[in-house]
């Protein structure tokens, strides 16, 4: 493996790692605030019980996240240095703004969370939790603007001088769509995971005949809560595909194994088996209409096959050597006029002209085979995102069903009267985990062969040091995490078989 595969596995072991605890933090820090709501309401000690026990839960897991997110960004400057150069004016303000706002919020009010039981008022206290939640939510939103615009880069421009990308509308990159649709998304998601753990250890104490009052209150909030979640899993998902077919064409064609354009409306590929040397999909079982609906919201707007993207993408690749060339004599004849011109009627492709880098260095000599090849580079790894995004729908389908039932029997006072009900609710527990890593390979391995798609290719990204550094780095990396995550489920599984009646950590102490 040569430096750029030994970094991308790198990113990707530590975001993974790190993936395990975001969607339950997210998820657990709304319900918390839910549960301390009714206390305050109803004033009934039970409530308080609740959020002091899920709370527990919730702080081993945000310990955790801390520890295994720091190390990410850092990455961008140790393993990802040329990446850092040319995009950082654009992606690293908002995760300046993450780290300032956000985190500090979250570390402040967690705090109070723990702390301060007998130092607030209860409506100052609840006041904490609800600033804790929001805060979570805030750290995944700066988070995912500076992930959508790698994804849809808006809001900057390639400045020739300084040979960086820097920001001309701050608000255009703020308030971008493949952001606020992936914000939405996500944190829906981390709803769900959240609803299903308190689902799924409240049904381990009703089996067990324990804290049966504590467990039926905690899986009521999680069903209601849960049930719409799943729902807006759904519907938000929709938006994430809507502006993936606007601006990620060949993700959508990949996730459908769509090799060939389709008359409008396109066809949803239900199952099949992907063969990227045949470049077809065997024996593939279809919906009519429907990808077309979500890709394009119209019965008459076609949406384009791979082949069909890949001939783009050569068409792009000779437009962006244009602006390549362009660029090159500008260094020699700095100030020339028509070649500025030149440059800024072509730079929009100067990034598929970058992908001939990783055939050739000198790409202004290109051969037509070459540019072939490059155009081909833009095809990710079709099987993967095909099934990755299958089983990630099953899964949400799975949830819907799961909370409907878990909604309908809390409405009839009979959560503990079916144990097969209660077998399935704690055998779901590490199904939205799945789920949510799926997500993140449809969305990040879908980019490839891109970091910032039609600007930087991944390839040209990395920074100039051994692939042996980053070996080991890996391999500590990946020794560490794991350590971390049998710590956490230790403490997690600690603390679940003690019970809502054991002190709390800060108590004890």
């Amino acid at each position: 493996m040569d430096i750029v595969e030994l970094s991308r596995l790198q990113f990707a072991v530590t975001a993974l790692y790190h993936f395990i605890f975001v969607p339950l933090t997210i998820g657990l820090s709304v319900l918390l605030g839910i549960m301390e709501t009714v206390y305050v309401m109803t004033g009934r000690e039970v409530w308080r019980d609740m959020v002091k026990f899920w709370g527990v839960l919730f702080g081993i897991n945000f310990a955790m996240g801390v520890a295994t997110g720091i190390t990410m960004e850092f990455q961008f400057g140790t393993n990802w240095a040329y990446y850092a150069h040319y995009v950082g004016d654009v992606f690293g303000a908002p995760l300046a703004i993450e780290g300032l706002m956000a985190f500090f919020m979250e570390a402040t009010f967690v705090g109070l969370f723990f702390f301060a039981w007998d130092r607030l008022s209860k409506i100052q206290h609840l006041i904490a939790t609800w600033a804790l939640a929001i805060g979570t939510n805030f750290s995944a939103l700066w988070i995912l603007i500076a992930n959508g615009w790698m994804q849809y880069p808006v809001g900057a421009h390639f400045n020739a001088q300084t040979m960086r990308m820097e920001v001309s509308d701050f608000m255009a990159v703020m308030f971008n769509p493949v952001a606020q649709a992936k914000f939405v998304h996500t944190v829906s998601a981390g709803y769900v995971t959240g609803s299903v753990f308190v689902l799924a250890v409240s049904a381990f104490y009703l089996l067990r005949g324990r804290h049966v009052e504590f467990a039926r209150r905690s899986m009521t909030v999680a069903a209601s809560f849960g049930l719409a979640s799943a729902l807006s899993v759904v519907v938000l998902g929709d938006e994430s595909g809507y502006t993936a077919g606007q601006n990620q064409k060949m993700k959508i064609a990949a996730i459908e194994a769509m090799w060939d354009t389709e008359p409008a409306p396109a066809s949803f590929t239900v199952i099949g088996l992907p063969d990227m040397a045949s470049k077809t999909t065997h024996y593939s079982v279809q919906i009519p209409w429907v990808m077309g609906l979500i890709a394009t919201r119209s019965a008459d707007t076609p949406v384009p096959g791979i082949s069909e993207l890949v001939a783009g993408a050569r068409k792009d690749i000779e437009d962006g050597l244009i602006a390549y060339r362009a660029l090159a004599a500008l260094k020699q004849q700095p100030g020339d006029l028509k070649l500025q011109q030149t440059l800024d009627a072509h730079v929009a492709n100067l990034g598929y002209a970058l992908l001939l880098k990783n055939i050739r260095p000198d790409i202004e000599n290109a051969t037509q085979a070459q540019i072939g090849a490059a155009a081909d580079s833009t095809i990710p790894n079709v099987p993967v995102l095909f099934w990755s995004f299958r089983i990630m729908v099953g899964l949400g389908l799975w949830f819907i069903a799961l909370f409907a039932v878990s909604f309908w029997f809390s409405a009839k006072r009979e959560l503990d009267r079916y144990r097969i009900y209660l077998w399935a609710a704690l055998l779901t527990l590490p199904l939205p985990w799945v789920a949510a890593e799926l997500g993140w390979i449809v969305a990040e391995y879908g980019r490839q062969p891109w970091v910032i798609v039609g600007v930087l290719p991944t390839a040209l990204g990395v920074s100039s040091t051994a692939a042996g550094n980053v070996l080991f780095s890996l391999l500590g990396f990946a020794l560490f995490y794991s350590a971390l995550l049998v710590v956490d489920f230790y403490l997690l599984l600690k603390y679940v078989r003690l019970g809502p009646d054991a002190p709390s950590p800060e108590l004890a102490a």
